[in-house]
């Protein structure tokens, strides 16, 4: 907010002066007057990341400043600078100590003691119990020997292994708020609110109770809370969010514009399009939050061997000090059990997979991809072949009517039956039947009774008639007879690498429909980039061979098996993960779900059926195939991050641990150890925001030309086909 020109601080409201202190908390840049004022705003204002890093920096603070007092004593001591005459102040040197050390271990240790408890009561040991049994030891010892006039007292070791983990949970909690910063403007939509316009008044209510047809006002700077339509108003908006282009797009009038993406110069009066919940946008939200919520299978393995490893190490800890106790003092013993205890806490361990899952699934989500389970991103970075289906994945979702064979129906009548018919249905070949019916002028017959068969097509009834559209395996299912004259037309039609529907009324097929498509821009250039990636390509798809066969040419697949049902698909998927290891499955389409929901990841395109989309296990956007291949370099760089992250962390753990049962550790140093393992690991982690952003290759012109030609050739066959049907008729 601003006074006369002058930026205020979002803490306490002065002035920030000339260089003010910008930091951007909770999705909003923030001004602050001092780094006091930011502490303090994160502490009462912040999420949980930023709360939780804040406040680990205030116990740094008071536990710092108490610290540097005891270390400064206890150098004194090793120093032996308390002897002779001065040795009578020692009693008194070792209260002090215990005086620092105690508000110093309540302060930095509770947070180990609440966790252990927590745990405890649930039956589990955690690496904090290593931490507070090795603290505890170590503080309990030495407030025993001030009561019984020791010489040695060790109030600084468990002061600075408690300093030391600290900073390291410091340095883990700055990793996750940065991760959960970036994070941010994908889980906002749950919680944002929309600016209502009932008549003259302004609402500020929740973007979850704005329903379709509702006007909503959004100011130059604001995140557009819904999907909808420009009513007024001129602006540019970055879409950076939803569909990763980072090109600010020019929103006018009648321009649709899309929840999550910024307003940045005008107002605009939007009317939302649906409901405030149905955006693509909180779609991404739910996704996110419900993968981050979940744990992948490396996770719960690490999970599992923390487990087992924290009571093994208790035990090794115990068996190090009995063993060092026989020849040495009991304070030594007790020194070289602790360093045991405090250098095997697998904190990096319990580090390595999550902070690496979390990055890669926001890298992913900022693209508009939604995960929808962490351990996918494990599992494709293992994909040995991808299969795609063809219609509306690797063609264009408007396959285009180019024939109609018919016999003394009319037309319009068979164009009417088939879109009657086909408007229930969410397949390709269906939308084409169903726009070349509009394209015409004619209206859908009124239907009823309407079921899609996967892998077959349409039925209904209309006056009391059945009707049928689909594959000639449905006629035969239905016992419907096939004139001649048309079966041999379909033949020829087939053969060419058209895709044919028959629609079939009153007992008897009337008419063949031809209908051919073309590959997406995006396609070879995409299966290109699979190769290179090291992987094999495959076509599955329930189209027939010719046609299948000229597309997979086109974009450069040569293992093609078409014809296939859903279950065939599915036996086709079993016999490549058979050959070639773990398969992934990209699809469109209603009888898609059960292959994309049978293939190790199952992949649905943006423009999918709800039924793909929620059998996917990730949902690439509109137009979004190019995205496939960075989506697998991602992946592989997640895993070999996780890998990385648990190799050293074991590894690290291993040498460390037999170092300090030898004794060649001291607790501090064994903390400065663990504390130097988990930050590693964060830094390792945080490479993975480093990782570039997916930029389309552009599009051979031999390939572009291509396409316009195709398009022209489609062009070309419906003026061909209405005109001559026109004259029959």
């Amino acid at each position: 907010m601003t006074a006369h020109g002058n930026i205020l601080c979002s803490h306490c409201s002065l002035p920030v002066g000339l260089r003010p202190m910008e930091r951007r908390l909770n999705g909003e840049d923030c001004g602050f007057c001092c780094y006091g004022c930011c502490i303090a705003f994160q502490v009462k204002s912040g999420r949980q990341e930023e709360w939780e890093a804040a406040w680990l920096l205030i116990q740094l603070g008071v536990g710092g400043f108490l610290s540097m007092n005891i270390m400064m004593f206890s150098l004194l001591l090793y120093s032996d600078a308390f002897t002779g005459a001065d040795a009578g102040v020692l009693p008194w040197i070792h209260l002090l100590l215990w005086i620092f050390a105690t508000p110093a271990v309540v302060i930095l240790g509770g947070p180990y003691l609440r966790d252990m408890w927590l745990n405890g009561i649930q039956g589990r040991v955690t690496s904090s119990a290593l931490i507070v049994l090795g603290v505890a030891a170590a503080y309990l010892y030495s407030a025993f020997a001030v009561f019984e006039g020791s010489t040695h007292v060790y109030f600084d070791s468990a002061v600075m292994v408690l300093m030391l983990f600290t900073v390291g949970r410091y340095l883990e909690a700055v990793g996750r708020a940065r991760a959960a910063r970036d994070l941010e403007p994908l889980l906002a939509a749950e919680s944002e609110r929309a600016t209502v316009v009932d008549g003259a008044a302004e609402i500020r209510r929740p973007v979850r109770d704005v329903t379709a047809g509702t006007l909503v006002q959004v100011r130059p700077g604001e995140r557009i809370p819904v999907d909808g339509v420009v009513i007024e108003g001129e602006s540019n908006a970055d879409e950076a969010v939803i569909t990763g282009e980072s090109r600010q797009v020019p929103k006018g009038a009648g321009c649709t514009v899309i929840a999550g993406s910024i307003n940045i110069d005008g107002p605009l009066l939007i009317q939302s399009s649906g409901d405030g919940t149905a955006t693509r946008w909180a779609q991404i939200c739910r996704s996110v939050r419900e993968a981050l919520s979940r744990r992948s299978p490396t996770q719960r393995l690490a999970d599992r061997v923390v487990g087992v490893s924290v009571p093994l190490v208790l035990t090794l800890g115990a068996l190090t000090f009995v063993y060092w106790a026989q020849s040495l003092p009991f304070d030594r013993a007790l020194l070289i059990g602790l360093s045991v205890l405090v250098v095997a806490c697998p904190c990096a361990v319990g580090l390595a997979a999550p902070m690496a899952t979390s990055l890669g699934i926001g890298r992913l989500a900022r693209q508009g991809c939604l995960v929808r389970d962490p351990g996918v991103l494990e599992t494709l970075a293992q994909v040995r072949l991808v299969a795609f289906d063809k219609t509306g994945t690797l063609t264009a979702s408007e396959a285009r009517l180019v024939g109609i064979d018919r016999d003394e129906a009319s037309v319009d009548d068979v164009l009417s039956r088939a879109a009657g018919l086909e408007r229930h249905s969410e397949h390709g070949l269906a939308r084409a039947i169903a726009a070349a019916a509009a394209q015409r002028g004619i209206a859908p017959l009124a239907t009823s009774n309407v079921r899609a068969i996967p892998g077959r097509g349409v039925r209904g009834s209309a006056n009391g008639e059945p009707m049928a559209a689909g594959s000639m395996r449905l006629m035969d299912d239905l016992g419907w007879s096939l004139p001649a004259a048309l079966a041999q037309r379909a033949r020829a039609r087939a053969a060419s690498g058209h895709s044919v529907v028959y629609v079939g009324w009153g007992g008897r097929v009337h008419a063949v429909l031809s209908l051919d498509d073309s590959p997406l821009a995006e396609a070879e250039t995409t299966i290109a980039a699979l190769r290179e990636c090291g992987l094999d390509v495959a076509l599955l798809t329930g189209d027939l061979k010719p046609a299948a066969k000229r597309i997979a040419t086109m974009v450069g697949i040569k293992a093609v098996q078409a014809g296939l049902s859903p279950e065939a698909k599915r036996a086709a998927l079993d016999r490549l993960r058979h050959d070639h290891g773990l398969v992934a499955m990209v699809g469109d389409g209603l009888n898609d779900g059960p292959v994309l929901a049978a293939a190790d990841v199952g992949i649905a395109v943006g423009s999918a059926t709800d039924l793909a989309r929620e059998t996917a296990a990730l949902v690439l956007p509109v137009d979004g195939l190019w995205l496939l291949p960075w989506a697998v370099d991602v992946a592989r760089a997640v895993r070999r991050t996780i890998l990385t992250n648990l190799m050293w962390a074991f590894g690290y753990n291993f040498v460390a641990l037999t170092a300090a049962a030898f004794g060649l550790l001291q607790p501090i140093l064994a903390a400065a150890v663990m504390a130097g393992s988990s930050i590693l690991v964060v830094l390792n982690s945080l490479r993975l925001e480093r990782l570039p952003d997916h930029v389309p290759a552009p599009i051979p012109e031999q390939q572009r030309s291509g396409a316009e030609a195709e398009r022209a050739r489609h062009d070309a066959g419906i003026s061909a086909m209405a005109g001559l049907e026109i004259e029959r008729s």
